[in-house]
């Protein structure tokens, strides 16, 4: 099928080419002469929410290339006449920062933004600021190679900072070439990246290192340069300058791109230590260590089991021969995401890796490089020291390999600097089953670990983030911790990866796709942009209509979704469904777990009963609020149609059910199903005269020939068994499958798969947080009916819970819930926000003193309208 072009204008300063996106075609039935939605021009933001810096300028080391992983430090010494009323500013850099003040750490950055639009972090000096003479010291590291946190850039920093004084007199600080920058080869420039999703290997000698650069009256040696200022204004991102791209050659588009201020708070960080030393080893290396960790050459070492050394207050003393190495395995209680640490009284040169690891089992491999070659090395320049990896981890077993020196060895202090976003509301979320707490548990723990600036899938592999799957944990952000400026930052970034094909980069801002596009032209990888996250995204842009009311937030994403409902028109084949295969550059995956054994084909029920629902579901009803009639008209067309071609290939009748290999079922042995096919008919109300009860009843009670979906979209079924009132089957899966998970038990973590290997690659802190939201969502049954929690409905079903009770933060207020009892003789509690007009719903044969609206035409359940900003206690006797 040949697709017309047409040019992309932005309107932005001037008319710039965007980019190539495939020209609407009819649909089916339709006049090819008939009026469609024009495209809405792009434009960047409003010049409120831009920034300008000016006069500060970018500057850099004085330099015509920069390689790779190159750590620059820049310093500034100011003196401050009087007390400090007041000192706020800004900074950014690419690709990450460390401010100290004084020595002392302030803060680390910047968020992972669009190099397009790029976000500036605030700075605020004001509590660390007294007379005196005062040094700021900034350590910028410039990845070079992509990463699951920085898709690409140039490098550069930029820094402004006013200080009003109490006499009256101000004091303005930017960054120009007044600034001393040095090269630090503590870190080598140009040292290769740790795996494909990670760009910095650390390999730090501290020998090399100007230890009290950042402080008042360090003396500076020759090779501290004055910083060279690059030619970019301070109101656009380094990417726009031209400074030399070692690797790509490349320079961004000025007039597509800006600086903006930080959407989201700066994440907290807090240290925590390690809960016990739990093996030790002495190591004999038959081939050179460096080689090992280099290219992790087979039988390089002899390990032999040490005993543990002695503790006196967190102090451990072992003995170096020389010529043998010794690994000490610590592990924390939990898993958490953060800045390793220790301290090390050691000979001059000693060598220590770092290591760390989600899952260990005591006993198995000795040393912890099993994940993705997660190790940094620091050495020691001789006396007591403390280092602290410059990047951030995600583990709960660190280990410190300790080699390359002769005597007496002391660690102390063994931790981590945690970071937790800070959440505007502490969670309210409890059940009265011991091991289902535990699991609700976890899952708050691994929101702290996967929610922090972006809201990723896991920390420990590619730190990025997904619509689709990995964008469900959001639900969780609004109801449990009342957050929206996470979710909000979400939904604006991930939208900025737009291709110029109409379809969005699955996983921005980040290097994975951008690589794949490269390797999917030449057959080198299956893993092209995921269409199917494509559409999960229209449903997280009205997720957030609905949760926040706030349109505004969402006008940008729709704009940019309105070349993606056309990009999907414009691939249906001539049977009218989506097609699954052969698609170029982007690939559909929906899940793995569910189609394991079968052909990508079956999949394509799945797809377009999905896209079908989105385009109904999520985008008609943003179009209509945002007031684009046509729109809201050409995608509604679109959806009833793909919905129609879906039936028409995969409905049986005879079934009542969606069967995912019915049109391919004369040669293939059995009939196929998956739970996505049916959890999404039956909440979208998809299966043909409302003949919902047999896909309901499938999904409560799997046949053998159904796919299940892995844990992070295992939420369809569970929100599909809910809406069927069949909560007993999620509770009981909840008790069986999730709450006797390992990394549950061991790490206080929700795993990417049901099994979680120790030592190995898997993921033991993922997004699949579905028991603390579907806690709310299903068990307390409390979701919006009308943007903003305008309206919203209660439907309990706690099935045999014996006690549970839920606080949901919505814009207008808290929603509070508790239910106890058995059923037969149970109490519900509830409060609703005086602001919120309130459905409750119950079993239809309950008798409560409350008006009731309507009947369900099954004659199950009964809505009533529940009174607001008032104490409600029922007692109820079917629910």
């Amino acid at each position: 099928m040949t697709t017309r072009r047409n040019f992309l204008t932005y309107a932005a300063g001037g008319t710039t080419v965007l980019g190539l996106i495939p020209s609407r075609l009819p649909l089916a039935g339709e006049a090819r002469n008939q009026s469609t939605p024009e495209l809405t021009p792009l434009t960047l933001p409003p010049e409120p929410e831009r920034l300008d810096l000016a006069p500060a300028r970018w500057i850099w080391y004085p330099s015509e290339r920069t390689l790779p992983n190159t750590f620059v430090l820049f310093r500034k010494t100011f003196s401050v006449r009087s007390a400090v009323r007041k000192a706020t500013g800004w900074i950014a850099a690419d690709s990450r920062y460390l401010l100290t003040l004084d020595g002392k750490r302030v803060q680390w950055g910047p968020a992972p933004s669009d190099p397009r639009r790029m976000e500036v972090d605030p700075v605020d000096l004001a509590k660390l600021l007294s007379p005196g003479e005062h040094t700021l010291g900034v350590t910028v590291l410039y990845y070079g190679h992509g990463d699951g946190t920085h898709p690409v850039g140039k490098p550069g920093f930029l820094f402004t900072l006013t200080l009003a004084l109490t006499d009256g007199s101000a004091l303005t600080l930017t960054s120009d070439g007044s600034w001393s920058s040095y090269l630090c080869r503590s870190w080598r420039p140009g040292q290769y990246k740790r795996w494909y999703l990670r760009s910095l290997q650390e390999d730090f000698d501290s020998r090399l290192y100007p230890y009290g650069w950042d402080l008042p009256g360090f003396s500076l040696t020759p090779d501290w340069l004055p910083a060279q200022t690059l030619d970019c204004p301070a109101s656009l991102p380094p990417g726009t300058s031209s400074y030399p791209d070692h690797l790509l050659e490349g320079r961004i588009e000025r007039s597509v791109s800006c600086l903006i201020p930080r959407s989201v708070p700066m994440v907290n960080e807090h240290p925590v230590a390690v809960e016990r030393l739990v093996e030790a080893y002495t190591v004999r290396w038959h081939r050179p260590a460096e080689e090992y960790f280099d290219v992790l050459t087979p039988d390089s070492f002899t390990a032999t089991p040490l005993s543990i050394p002695s503790s006196t207050q967190g102090e451990w003393t072992v003995e170096l021969d020389g010529t043998a190495a010794v690994a000490l395995t610590f592990v924390f209680r939990d898993q958490h995401i953060g800045f390793p640490y220790y301290t090390i009284e050691a000979p001059r040169g000693t060598v220590v890796e770092l290591m760390v690891q989600e899952g260990h089992t005591p006993g198995g491999p000795p040393l912890l490089n099993t994940h993705f070659h997660a190790w940094s090395r620091f050495i020691c320049s001789g006396g007591r020291q403390t280092f602290q990896t410059f990047d951030y981890e995600a583990c709960r077993w660190l280990q410190l390999h300790i080699r390359g020196s002769q005597g007496r060895v002391t660690i102390r202090n063994v931790g981590m600097l945690r970071r937790v976003f800070p959440w505007p509301h502490p969670p309210t979320a409890q059940v009265g089953e011991p091991s289902l707490q535990r699991l609700i548990d976890a899952s708050i723990n691994t929101l702290y670990n996967s929610a922090q600036e972006t809201a990723v899938d896991g920390m420990g592999r590619e730190r990025q983030q997904y619509s689709g799957d990995g964008a469900h944990q959001l639900h969780a952000a609004y109801l449990t911790f009342g957050e929206h400026r996470l979710p909000a930052r979400f939904i604006s970034t991930f939208s900025q990866g737009l291709m110029l094909e109409g379809y969005f980069f699955d996983c921005w801002p980040a290097y994975d796709r951008l690589a794949r596009v490269m390797e999917r032209q030449i057959n080198m990888t299956i893993w092209g942009p995921l269409l199917d996250h494509s559409v999960g995204f229209g449903f997280d842009c009205y997720h957030h209509y609905l949760y926040t009311g706030d349109l505004n937030a969402v006008r940008e994403p729709f704009i940019r979704y309105q070349r993606f409902v056309r990009y999907l028109h414009g691939i249906r084949a001539g049977d009218g469904l989506l097609p699954v295969t052969n698609l170029g550059t982007p690939a559909v995956w929906i899940d793995h777990e569910a189609y394991r054994g079968g052909r990508q084909e079956h999949k394509q029920c799945a797809f377009n009963l999905y896209a079908a629902a989105m385009l109904k579901h999520a985008f008609v009803p943003l179009a209509r609020a945002i007031g684009d009639k046509p729109w809201a008209e050409y995608a509604d067309t679109l959806g009833s149609q793909l919905l129609d071609a879906t039936v028409k290939q995969f409905w049986s009748d005879a079934d009542g059910l969606f069967i995912n290999n019915l049109p391919w079922l004369g040669t293939e042995r059995a009939p196929r199903m998956c739970d996505r096919s049916l959890a999404t008919a039956v909440l979208f109300d998809q299966c043909p005269k409302g003949r919902s009860g047999p896909a309901i009843e499938a999904l409560a009670s799997p046949p053998a020939h159904m796919g299940l979906s892995y844990p992070a979209n295992a939420c369809w079924r569970y929100w599909a068994l809910a809406k069927g009132g069949r909560t007993e089957v999620v509770l009981r899966d909840l008790r069986e499958r999730w709450a006797t998970m390992e990394s549950v038990l061991q790490n206080n973590t929700i795993g990417e798969n049901w099994k979680a290997a120790p030592d190995s690659g898997d993921l033991w802190s993922h997004c699949a947080i579905v028991p603390l939201y579907l806690l709310t969502m299903g068990i307390a049954g409390i979701r919006p009916t009308a943007p903003g929690f305008a309206r919203c409905q209660l439907h309990p079903q706690p099935a045999d819970l014996g006690q549970f009770s839920v606080v949901v933060h919505t814009i207008r207020g808290p929603v509070a819930m508790e239910c106890s009892g058995k059923q037969g003789d149970r109490i519900l509690l509830v409060r609703v926000p005086g602001t919120c007009e309130t459905e409750l719903v119950l079993d239809a044969r309950e008798q409560v003193p409350l008006p009731r609206l309507r009947v369900s035409p099954d004659n199950r359940t009964a809505t009533y309208s529940l009174p607001s900003e008032k104490d409600h206690r029922f007692h109820l006797v079917y629910t």
